[in-house]
């Protein structure tokens, strides 16, 4: 199963993507979320990070650095953007 669910995002990152201009709010964008959520925490919780991520790319958010946390959550990963952004200097 889990084979099979990335095998569909690679095949949406190569043959679907391409098709419409880049807009993913995030980084990493939501494809790669996607997978290395499915790879961090398995089938079920992966696609519900994958998800919620998804929903949460639309124009009333922020966006930015939003790596996929090592403990399930289908919010942003608030600690991860904090330490990227200070490490920047964009504080």
């Amino acid at each position: 199963m889990k084979r099979f669910l990335e095998s569909l995002v690679v095949f949406y990152q190569k043959c679907i993507s391409p098709l419409f201009p880049p807009h993913c709010r995030y980084y990493p964008t939501c494809s790669n979320y996607m997978l290395t959520a499915i790879k961090k925490h398995g089938c079920i919780l992966g696609t519900i990070m994958g998800i919620a991520r998804i929903l949460r790319c639309q124009p009333l958010v922020r966006g930015g650095y939003d790596p996929v946390p090592d403990k399930f959550t289908i919010f942003r990963n608030r600690r991860a953007e904090k330490e990227y952004r200070h490490k920047m200097h964009l504080d």
